[in-house]
């Protein structure tokens, strides 16, 4: 009785104080941290009328990169691969409740309204219908973001928003789905039937190629402004499909390649031009690689690496379920590399479970010789990449005040350091999937409850790793667009994660 007596003056005092919870999904982290401050959770059920249906998928939002339906959302938490010797916030809610207090007390507040809220999908309530009181983790339209379409459509504005040039942290992306973007892929020309290869081929083809190579660098140049439109390239459509196949042929097919001494100099000069003026020369290679990638889905399904345009295409214009068959070549991709055996010839030093944390990686630097990358080169440019993110995509994202929401950010990194934004994560797994996460995801969370919840009554309270990286004064649209434009801070971890 006294137990009782105690858990409903505890729930009392909550109601007043608005500390009612209610989570959907495996977060232990973030239940166990609410009752320490003394929130009370209610128990989330579906059949009480606040859930909806999944929402209609919009063709032209979806197109567009402003859909609700993000990548990773359509998840469920992966808890079958939580290892147990790596948390313990389960143990810790199970004896903080051996005598069912909290089962009680979630008893005592089925009836009142949940202050803050966090679910794994946006679509469990309709944001429209919350109080200004209620705090939930998700924005609504932020898929102008967190899809690899509406990342790589919302990018190509970034000049209006900032005099930053997207090709130098974000890799060149084509929407093979439509028809414009196919089209600048291919260049407008396409392929032809392969004509049997050739032994060698000739001289003349290395002039065709520093043509092609010139005339885009004019054309970056504007130099072709005044250019009459009738006026016909260098190269016709049959001819550019005969370089193309002479291209497959030196590259893939071990065609010999015949050149003269004098086009080596021209070579090495068009080259140096073009690295000018294209910030991917380093990266794009040469045997033309692309990672081709389907448009809504995540944890590195449906990935294959291809290098003929021909195969590429026609993947593209197939069955579009071909695009969900796994593929095992997104190698920084935890949830892919679980899956797999190491290999016996890895370095030694490398971890079993393929993960450094941040701290591992900067030592890791200062063995390479390279002590000051990380603090002048990665992190100033992970942070600025994601920052242009969300300047190309606010006014697409819903803006609602008591709303927040964690999303994880994929980077890789260059020779010279240099960061590129593969995607950005909406409800990013906190699942503590390995030595590192276990450590990395529960201090996440605990960050995330300061800033959301403790700075609200206290702006000089500790935020834990995260830190303010930009702030846009709020300013609000005319009333015809009835979209305010405003930016939320955005907050990074310098504290580290996996290196991938």
């Amino acid at each position: 009785m006294g137990r009782l007596r105690n858990a409903k003056i505890h729930v009392e005092r909550a109601i007043k104080q608005r500390k009612i919870f209610m989570i959907q999904g495996h977060y232990p982290v973030i239940r166990c941290l609410l009752r320490r401050r003394g929130w009370v959770e209610k128990k989330m059920v579906h059949h009480l009328g606040t859930t909806l249906p999944p929402p209609h998928k919009n063709l032209d939002s979806s197109v567009m990169g402003d859909s609700d339906t993000t990548e990773d959302e359509d998840e469920d938490e992966d808890e079958a691969f939580w290892p147990p010797q790596l948390f313990d916030f389960d143990d810790l809610l199970e004896f903080d409740d051996l005598h069912g207090t909290h089962a009680v007390m979630s008893r005592m507040v089925r009836d009142e309204i949940p202050y803050f809220i966090w679910t794994t999908r946006r679509n469990v309530l309709d944001c429209r219908f919350l109080s200004k009181d209620q705090m939930i983790n998700h924005y609504a339209r932020a898929g102008s973001f967190t899809t690899k379409v509406g990342l790589c459509l919302n990018l190509r504005n970034l000049l209006w928003f900032e005099e930053a040039d997207a090709d130098s942290f974000f890799p060149r992306c084509y929407r093979l789905g439509a028809e414009d973007d196919k089209k600048a892929f291919i260049g407008d020309k396409q392929p032809k039937k392969q004509e049997k290869k050739p032994v060698t081929v000739s001289p003349e083809f290395v002039d065709e190629a520093l043509c092609a190579c010139k005339e885009h660098l004019n054309n970056m140049a504007h130099v072709d402004i005044d250019k009459d439109m009738e006026a016909p390239l260098y190269l016709s459509p049959e001819a550019w499909s005969l370089f193309l196949q002479r291209y497959y042929q030196v590259v893939h097919e071990g065609a010999e390649l015949r050149y003269l001494d004098t086009q080596v100099q021209r070579c090495e000069d068009i080259l140096q031009q073009l690295r000018a003026v294209v910030p991917q020369m380093d990266m794009e290679g040469d045997r033309n690689i692309w990672i081709v990638k389907p448009g809504a889905k995540s944890r590195g399904r449906g990935i294959v690496c291809m290098d003929h345009l021909e195969e590429m295409l026609k993947l593209v214009d197939s069955n579009p379920m071909m695009m969900k068959g796994g593929n095992s070549v997104h190698l920084c991709n935890n949830s892919i590399q679980k899956h797999l055996e190491n290999s016996c010839h890895r370095h030694p030093l490398l971890p079993s479970d393929n993960m450094w944390s941040s701290q591992k990686f900067q030592a890791h630097l200062q063995e390479m010789g390279a002590p000051n990358a990380w603090s002048t080169i990665i992190v100033p440019g992970m942070k600025a990449a994601v920052i242009h993110a969300l300047q190309t995509s606010q006014d697409t994202v819903q803006c609602r005040k008591a709303s927040f929401e964690l999303y994880g950010a994929d980077f890789v990194f260059g020779e010279d350091f240099q960061p590129w934004l593969i995607e950005i994560n909406a409800s990013p797994t906190m699942a503590p999937s390995t030595a590192v996460t276990a450590q990395l995801c529960a201090g996440v969370q605990a960050d995330t409850l300061r800033v959301v919840i403790d700075r609200r009554l206290d702006h000089s309270c500790d935020t834990g790793a995260f830190e303010l990286i930009y702030k846009q004064p709020i300013t609000t649209s005319p009333p015809s667009t009835g979209r305010p434009s405003c930016l939320l801070p955005v907050c990074s971890d310098p504290r580290g994660g996996a290196s991938d």
